[in-house]
């Protein structure tokens, strides 16, 4: 696939209608539906205040939720616009619907420098379907679209691919920074190329997986789903997360990486315990041995020891999934000590989405790292090589 796409700096925006495709799918107050983080309209300003300072009239539009073709208040997109007007320092014209009477006045309106927001595109079902007819009203908004909500490429949606159909497409600085670092590491990488895979199931990270074995020196296995590797060589593994249909797979794997040179690094002692509780008592205890009334929850000292030596002399580490159960203090010592690994690397360090973002962030190692993907389906899909849609779509240099 090709990652060197044109961005904003590679068209001329000035008088122009850009429709901007963002991340703008927020947590929110379960009650009130406040918005409990703002994180991702922050990572959006870069991009909306270049437009806007080059003269362009931005219509933004996201998904929020999952309303799955129906309208629902709780998932209405005018929280976000109200908060995104304080952060610009500029109103913010909110249309209450997508490509309804509303929304094309008030495009229409808007005049140099000037944004507005769509309501949730997930209120109409032809945007998770790809419309061409919904994406073509989409597009008659506008002359430009941006895409850069990189949580989202790897979807095949009106709003993140069918739009290039019509109008000609480009990142912003949020879509550009992910292709350009993570393209990087994945086509040339600065070595030794370090990759660290955790999390529950190996099913997961199937294509990940075949996918390094092709292009990573080294790669290291983690989580959950490192005990179904443990239990294919023949250990016992107690009540530990185990994908019975995966046995084979993880002794190829194996097979594999041996077969190419690639350094596979499996645990080697494990911190277990009783039940699946914050306040279970740790054990640490062999991998291969684990007792049969207990469970696997993280990595031992010896295989943190391993680990992190791997890392140390790395040029770049990409990192997807936790080492254990990084939510119950007890059991979060191996992926902090992967955290504080990469931090102190030295490497180009790029940390997948999802749940191994979220320990980084809240360990206090964020700054530390290189790069922290904003996506978490779409790195994952990145790390397996898959052409992402919305990516593809894109204008090449």
């Amino acid at each position: 696939m090709n990652y060197n796409k044109k961005t904003i700096l590679d068209v001329d925006v000035k008088g122009k209608k850009v429709l901007l495709r963002c991340d703008f799918n927020v947590p929110q107050d379960k009650e009130t539906g406040a918005i409990t983080s703002d994180k991702r309209i922050v990572a959006a300003l870069p991009t909306i205040r270049y437009l806007l300072e080059n003269g362009a009239d931005v219509i933004a539009c996201s998904h929020l939720g999952k309303p799955k073709g129906e309208w629902k208040t709780k998932l209405s997109l005018a929280p976000v616009a109200k908060r995104l007007s304080e952060l610009l320092g500029q109103e913010v014209v909110f249309a209450s619907d997508v490509i309804g009477p509303d929304a094309q006045a008030k495009a229409k309106a808007l005049k140099g420098g000037e944004i507005m927001l769509l309501e949730n595109l997930r209120f109409h079902i032809e945007e998770e379907k790809n419309d061409p007819t919904f994406a073509k009203k989409l597009s008659d908004m506008a002359e430009l679209y941006v895409s850069d909500a990189f949580g989202t490429v790897h979807r095949a949606h009106a709003s993140t691919a069918g739009i290039a159909a019509y109008l000609p497409a480009v990142s912003g600085f949020l879509v550009a920074k992910e292709l350009e670092i993570m393209g990087g590491a994945l086509e040339n990488p600065k070595r030794p190329f370090v990759a660290v895979l955790g999390g529950a199931k190996i099913s997961d990270k199937l294509g990940v997986i075949n996918n390094l074995l092709d292009k990573a020196d080294t790669i290291i296995i983690g989580g959950g789903m490192a005990y179904t590797f443990a239990k294919a060589q023949g250990g016992s593994i107690g009540k530990s997360l185990c994908e019975e249909d995966r046995l084979t797979y993880a002794l190829d794997m194996i097979a594999k990486a041996r077969e190419k040179g690639v350094k596979l690094l499996l645990p080697i002692d494990t911190v277990a315990a009783k039940e699946f509780s914050a306040d279970a008592t740790p054990v640490v205890v062999n991998t291969s041995a684990i007792p049969g009334d207990m469970e696997g929850l993280d990595i031992g000292p010896k295989t943190v020891e391993l680990f992190c030596s791997a890392v140390k002399g790395a040029g770049t580490v990409v990192w997807n999934g936790p080492m254990g159960v990084f939510e119950f203090p007890a059991f979060a010592k191996g992926t902090k000590a992967m955290a504080q690994a990469l931090a102190d690397s030295g490497a180009v360090t790029i940390v997948g989405g999802g749940d191994s973002a979220a320990a980084v962030e809240q360990m206090g190692f964020a700054d530390k790292i290189t790069h922290i993907s904003t996506g978490g389906g779409a790195s994952l899909e990145f790390l397996e090589g898959r052409e992402l849609p919305g990516v593809a779509c894109l204008q090449d240099k």
